[in-house]
């Protein structure tokens, strides 16, 4: 047919296969979720850790299973009772797991508390400086004495 033009088509191509699930996905995508531990850091790197994620994101969700639990529990109310952060949401729930030992599903118990920036956590923040800061600055240690002064002290 005159006036027509052939057009190329190209194939589509399928995206790329992912092996992550939908829920994996979203997990990833949660930039102020801390899991914690009992066993790998102390309690205040949680703590710091929290409060530098309620800064950047204005709330923080606090993550544990089993026994990490009483943990989480505890850095949220250090948070709140030190007037940095509000409740907003806590979720219970059990996890079926793999027991490496045992090779069968064991249930595990599992928190979630979500936490949001209060509306003092800004003066509380600026308020807060370490010890170092506080602490008033040493008096300056008198001069030593020269040979004469000590010869002059020995005399009288």
């Amino acid at each position: 047919m005159a006036g027509e033009r052939a057009v190329a088509v190209q194939p589509a191509v399928a995206p790329p296969i992912s092996t992550t699930t939908p829920t994996q996905t979203m997990e990833n995508q949660k930039k102020n979720r801390i899991q914690v531990s009992n066993t790998k850091k102390p309690l205040f790197f949680y703590v710091n850790l929290a409060k530098r994620y309620i800064q950047q994101h204005n709330e923080v969700e606090l993550s544990a299973l089993g026994m990490a639990i009483t943990t989480v529990v505890t850095i949220a109310e250090i948070l709140k009772n030190n007037g940095l952060a509000t409740e907003k949401k806590v979720l219970t729930s059990t996890v079926a797991m793999k027991d490496e030992n045992k090779g069968r599903f064991i249930q595990k118990a599992k928190i979630e508390i979500v936490l949001e920036k209060s509306e003092k956590f800004d003066s509380v923040m600026n308020t807060a400086t370490p010890a170092a800061a506080r602490a008033p600055a040493p008096a300056p240690a008198p001069a030593p004495a020269t040979a004469p002064e000590v010869a002059a002290k020995d005399k009288e």
